[in-house]
């Protein structure tokens, strides 16, 4: 039946119908175009060209109590969602009131299921993301979880993940992260994670977690959230054992700390999370806990300027770590620990003197010195990093020792110019002349 429907053109006969005041005929006429529609990108393309959105954000509008009207109503939407053009329109109306106020009330798993595919579509849409935190979404969705807390019915599952999984969408983009701060959204998102912490609903502190990091994207954003003590808040997580959590938990940390001293100031003098840390270090795990807890690390030296925090890593027992991590697989890693420990190197080498000869640093990094896969960045700051190290008797010693000189001499010569000069100047200071 639908082919003769749409060769006689009878859906743009319909539309003018779902102008009418009689709910009997909206119902009807709703039904038949979504019908006739179904599964036709042209015909749906032309529903949004002859202006079927106005029409169908004013039915959920003026009949938002009629059951029957509001669920022809929001599986049409849900139909015409996907459609760029269809998303352009809805920006233009009070869709996202409206969609708030149907997620608030609905009371059944199918009517949540219809609602939140409509809202996953549009959370795509830049404007139609910012319009929903107006509108309240977030609120609604912490509602939503907290009433399905600890559930363990399939149903409810779909909708706790359905629900998370918007949360992460809605907080995509930095622009979007940026609005999404200055309407509070952080402290909502900090309220649902306490209290799912206990109930050991991964699903929803993973998605929270992950909304979290995004947020702590813009540099704007890392101020606020720190001066709103979200790093604090987040520390709740640190005695979760699911390894999920933990692997955001670290990720967003991280974010935060990056290029903010008083982020990096604040985590490194944390003795329970400094131990964590260390914990998760010596961890033999496949989920990416370990390489992300060395990443923090490394993250708190670099953007630190503390002789404190250097002390406090320090004692800790975390330098051993990021001297491991300066033979990582990944060049990424190994030059984070790198800068790490150079800058850990220029604020108190004293404090590391006796930690860097115990993990043997001057060997490893002669041995990556040596090695002709090792990347000219990695090579580059290994030389750096051996250049402080030359302020120590005892490691300048080590360095003489192991003969670092003829490889130096040998990396003149290096395709790599950065790799030349920094071999050169640090050729100059073990020889105990001015670099030029």
């Amino acid at each position: 039946m639908k082919k003769p429907c749409i060769e006689a053109d009878l859906v743009l006969t319909l539309i003018p119908l779902l102008e009418s005041t009689d709910q009997e005929m909206l119902l009807h006429a709703g039904r038949a175009i979504g019908r006739i529609c179904y599964d036709n990108r042209d015909l749906q393309e032309e529903l949004v060209k002859v202006g079927v959105i106005t029409s169908l954000v004013r039915i959920l509008t003026d009949y938002a109590e009629s059951e029957p009207l509001v669920h022809v109503d929001l599986l049409a939407l849900c139909n015409l969602a996907d459609l760029d053009t269809a998303k352009e329109a809805l920006s233009k109306t009070k869709v996202a009131e409206q969609l708030v106020k149907q997620l608030r009330r609905a009371e059944n798993h199918e009517r949540l299921e219809i609602v939140f595919e409509v809202l996953q579509a549009l959370a795509e849409n830049d404007a139609l993301k910012v319009q929903l935190v107006e509108a309240g979404v977030q609120e609604v969705l912490s509602e939503i979880l907290l009433r399905l807390q600890g559930s363990s019915q399939a149903e409810d599952t779909c909708i706790v993940k359905a629900a998370s999984d918007l949360i992460v969408s809605l907080l995509l983009g930095d622009g979007n992260c940026v609005r999404m701060v200055q309407l509070g959204v952080i402290h909502q998102l900090l309220d649902l994670l306490e209290k799912h912490v206990e109930s050991g609903d991964v699903s929803v502190q993973h998605a929270a977690l992950s909304a979290l990091r995004n947020l702590a994207i813009p540099v704007v954003n890392k101020v606020q959230m720190l001066e709103e003590g979200v790093a604090e808040r987040i520390q709740v997580l640190l005695r979760s054992e699911m390894p999920p959590v933990q692997f955001k938990l670290l990720g967003t940390l991280r974010m935060l700390a990056d290029g903010q001293a008083d982020a990096a100031e604040i985590l490194g003098q944390d003795p329970m999370l400094l131990n964590r840390l260390v914990q998760w270090c010596n961890a033999n795990d496949p989920t990416g806990v370990r390489g992300e807890a060395n990443r923090l690390l490394a993250s708190i030296l670099r953007h630190n300027r503390s002789q404190e925090v250097v002390k406090a890593i320090q004692e800790a027992q975390g330098v051993k770590h990021l001297v491991s991590m300066t033979t990582s697989e990944h060049a990424a890693m190994q030059n984070e620990a790198l800068n790490a420990l150079a800058i850990a190197s220029t604020i108190d080498l004293g404090t590391l003197e006796e930690s860097f000869k115990e993990s043997q640093l001057v060997q490893s990094l002669h041995k990556l010195l040596q090695d002709d896969n090792t990347s000219p960045e990695v090579k580059y700051n290994s030389i750096g990093l051996l250049c402080s190290l030359l302020n120590s008797g005892d490691l300048r010693q080590e360095i003489e020792e192991d003969k670092i000189k003829e490889t130096l001499e040998q990396l003149c010569s290096h395709s790599n110019a950065n790799v030349v000069k920094e071999a050169v100047t640090t050729l100059q200071v073990l020889r105990g002349e001015t670099p030029q």
